[in-house]
């Protein structure tokens, strides 16, 4: 098949796009000018270089393909202002549904987020539990984009034909994080040994980055179109994943642990100076919250219905903190030398 992968250079495009390329596919792939794009560069690819703006260069990707992954998003839920997260995640996206929809394309394969399923305390929430309108209020700027964009993928699928697919991704681990993404941040800190604490009370849904992957790639085999698949392995405590990563990097874990409402006076504080000094905090209150908003989700549908099959996420986990210690390691020896 000849596929397309956009956004092939972001974390978890450029698994999507090294299995591709693996399993024997056509592989096309497209990135911004000037993207760092080391995670693919040894890969045997066609090359496309523009942003999901350059509608000559989506086209002259698209045609003639079987399959598009969608791998874009903004993930900046910390933004002060965030305008740039419904740029790139809601306008972005449907400039690039537009062309999509003309394609003739087999799949379109969209990355989309667990926190636009429906999660509340105290139950397993699976792909049939959607937000209600009367609760979207209180939705932090980035969930509202994640939201809005999936919906409208799916409505692209309903209204026109469009054979889209949305993946419900939840936070990935492992290596290969050329990017360094913010729960990437947190595996090095924990490797190199240099986190003063773990905030206690904060537990995320997690997934290995090589199983999300793959779960991509079996969707656009097996997935049902115009439906969501939700794809985690697991729930699993922040304090946990820092010890996890710190074990396998041969380092001890923080010895110190703050409270959950210590957490949320450092992250009042954050939005505070985020206002007074005009900049973008990565501990805030909004970013808190997202972490905070947390429930059980049920993967079996992904299981059953594409025959995905994670491996503990532990593992994930375990390779991304050695990755971070060999990318160190490297580059110490390169200055040595």
């Amino acid at each position: 098949m000849t596929v397309l992968v956009i956004g092939a250079n972001g974390y978890l495009g450029s698994h999507v796009t090294r299995q591709l390329v693996n399993d024997g596919q056509d592989v096309r792939v497209m990135v911004r000018e000037g993207a760092n794009t080391i995670g693919i560069d040894d890969l045997e690819t066609t090359r496309f270089v523009g942003d999901i703006w350059a509608d000559d260069v989506l086209r002259e990707a698209m045609a003639g393909c079987d399959v598009v992954y969608y791998c874009v998003v903004d993930t900046r839920g910390w933004l002060k202002d965030p305008a740039p997260l419904f740029h790139t995640n809601v306008d972005g996206t449907r400039n690039v549904l537009e062309i999509a929809k003309g394609a003739g394309l087999q799949r379109f394969i969209f990355t989309s987020s667990y926190v636009t399923v429906g999660r509340k305390r105290g139950r397993v929430a699976t792909e049939d539990d959607v937000i209600p309108p009367g609760r979207r209020r209180g939705l932090t700027p980035y969930v509202r984009s994640r939201l809005q964009a999936e919906e409208m993928v799916l409505r692209y699928a309903r209204e026109h034909g469009l054979p889209a697919i949305a993946m419900c991704v939840s936070t990935t681990y492992g290596a290969g994080d050329w990017g360094r993404t913010p729960h990437g941040a947190v595996i090095a800190g924990a490797a190199f040994g240099k986190l003063p604490f773990v905030m206690k009370g904060i537990e995320l849904e997690a997934v290995g980055v090589d199983d999300a992957a793959r779960a991509l790639i079996l969707a656009a085999e097996k997935g049902r179109v115009g439906g969501r698949y939700l794809v985690s392995e697991k729930m699993i405590t922040n304090a946990e994943v820092v010890r996890i990563a710190a074990e396998a990097a041969g380092v001890a874990p923080p010895a110190k642990a703050i409270p959950l409402a210590l957490s949320y006076a450092l992250a009042a504080m954050g939005t505070l100076k985020a206002r007074l000094r005009g900049t973008d905090e990565q501990l805030s209150l909004a970013s808190l919250r997202l972490m905070r908003a947390e429930a059980p989700v049920d993967c079996a549908k992904a299981r059953r219905e594409l025959g995905w099959q994670p491996r503990p996420v532990e593992e994930s986990i375990r390779e991304a903190a050695r990755f971070w210690v060999g990318l160190r390691e490297a580059k110490r020896k390169s200055r040595a030398t």
